[in-house]
Formats: structure tokens, sequence, C-alpha cells
């Protein structure tokens, strides 16, 4: 089951998408849930999991209304806002991981004047962990990503992301790790301005529980960047070929670090365009993940 988090008539709402494809709208059954976070809330309280807990509140309605997936990001899209998709979970906290794929590594020496580091970031058993966002600093699918005025190299990292609650992982969703590969390049030191700055994240399109993604170490990562109506790059990766898997990554993110419900984690790229292409203002980034979605955003500078 997917679900999303969207505006409808001024309104915050939570939707669930069935193997049909249809959504079905759950704050007009319940409105008690008004984002995804109730669900988590729930499922903890009963021992349970959100997808079981989307289920009891359908049950609630005979013959809940539905709308198609396809006219859902139909409206999402057009001009008149009748919806208007929301990041999938209201995470207080984003963090990230970094040099977490083979690619990933070599492309950062290959940037770097000090490329030894990322060979021992990579190789070691303390993976390399920062903070990425807020919740008021992520960007909604269909909403801009930014590229920084002071930085000539820039790009989109599609990644994994997964999502916290109690302790543990409940769900997981695309992420949108903006990179000024510029600052990074010019000094390691500098990844807080390199990776932390307006627009710089994103996340979305919608949440899968951990019951529906199956494993989360066997998906497909396509990145696809449109300029001018023209696709300018394409890449792929599995998240497979990651060193290290996302029970790995959590479990170093929470020693000696309290985080609050709702954390949202993105897990290192495996696909980064080549040293001559750079991001600008109008390109159209899509980052797609089996079983989750295509996220979706626009470039400006800021």
């Amino acid at each position: 089951m997917r679900y999303y988090q969207y505006l409808k008539s001024g309104s915050k709402h939570v939707g669930v998408e069935d193997d049909l494809e249809q959504i079905a709208d759950l704050t007009d059954i319940n409105s008690q849930i008004e984002s995804t976070l109730d669900l988590m809330k729930v499922a903890a309280i009963t021992d349970s999991d959100i997808d079981s807990v989307a289920r009891r509140i359908l049950e609630f309605s005979s013959v809940p209304e539905t709308i198609s997936t396809s006219k859902f990001f139909d409206l999402a899209k057009s001009d008149n806002q009748a919806i208007t998709l929301l990041p999938p979970v209201d995470a207080p906290e984003v963090w990230a991981f970094g040099v977490t794929y083979m690619d990933s590594m070599r492309e950062r020496q290959a940037e770097s004047g000090s490329p030894d580091v990322y060979a021992k970031v990579y190789d070691a058993d303390r993976p390399e962990a920062f903070f990425k966002a807020t919740l008021d600093r992520l960007q909604s699918p269909f909403s801009q990503v930014g590229i920084r005025a002071d930085s000539g190299w820039d790009v989109p990292e599609p990644e994994l992301a997964f999502v916290t609650y109690g302790g543990k992982i409940v769900g997981y969703t695309c992420g949108n790790d903006m990179s000024s590969r510029t600052i990074e390049g010019e000094n390691p030191l500098y990844l807080p301005q390199a990776k932390v700055y307006d627009k710089s994240a994103s996340l979305g399109p919608a949440l899968v529980s951990r019951e529906s993604i199956g494993d989360p170490q066997r998906l497909s990562v396509t990145l696809v960047i449109e300029r001018g109506g023209q696709e300018a790059f394409r890449g792929q990766a599995d998240t497979s070929d990651m060193k290290r898997d996302c029970d790995y990554l959590f479990d170093w993110l929470v020693r000696h670090n309290s985080i609050p419900d709702g954390t949202s984690v993105m897990t290192g790229t495996g696909t980064i365009p080549p040293p001559e292409f750079t991001l600008g203002e109008g390109d159209v980034v899509h980052i797609t993940i089996d079983k989750i979605g295509t996220l979706t955003n626009t470039v400006v500078v800021v």
C-alpha cells in the first residue's frame, strides 16, 4: 500500500493507494487521521503496522470513495491546485548517509583534492552521516529544488529513504539529496555547505510500508533529468549495490543519538551524472524507485 499526504480544499489529508491503483481518502473516513504519523502512532499502540491500521479504517466505510492514481496525479500537477502533494511524512529531521555505493566513492574521489578520505569511509565500519533538513526545509513533489548560486557544478542524488517511528524503520520513500560538487570538492569539511541550503532536499511522492516494500535491498533506482523538454541524462542503480543496508545505517544513526518519530533518512546514491554535466535552472528531475513511484522536482537557483 502507498500513502500520500496532500492539501485538499485547504485542509490536510492522507490517502492510501491499493493494488488496483485506486486512492481512498483516509481522513474523510476518519478525521483523526490527519497525517501518516497518526497511522504510525496507532500502529505502535496496537503493535501492528500501518497497512493493518489503514485496512481497519477502510472497513468503517463499506464502499469508500476512491479516485484513480492517474487522475490524482493529474490534479496534483494541474494549475488549479485541487490537490497539492506534500512530503509523505512530516519528518521533523532528515538525515543522510554518504559513500554507501562504490560508484559514489569513486566520484567523490574524482572531484576531491583529498581522495583518500572517501576510500577510508567506504572501507570503515562507521558510515558517513550528516544532518540534511528539517520539515520546514523539505520540498514537496512537483515543487522546486535548488542549486546554489555560488557553485558551478551541481547534481541531484537519487536515494532510497527510510522513515522511522518508535525506534524502528516503518516505511520507505524516494529522496533527492541535492548537492554542490564544486563546494564539497574544494574541501570535505565544506560538506554541510554542499548539502544543506535552501531547497536542497525533497521526499515523495509516496510512503510505502516496510511490509509492502518487501526487501529494500532489491529496488531499482532511476534518475532522469529533462532539459527543455528533452532527456539530458539518464542513470540507474540498484539498492542491492549498497555496501551498508538500511538496518545497518539505522543502527549507526541512533547510537548515542536520539531522533524524533518520523525522522527520515536518505541512504546514499549509486547514480551521479558525469563531470561534464551540471544542473541548470529549469531542469526537471525525476527519481523513480520500484514499488514507491516517481519524485519530480524543477530546479531553481537559490
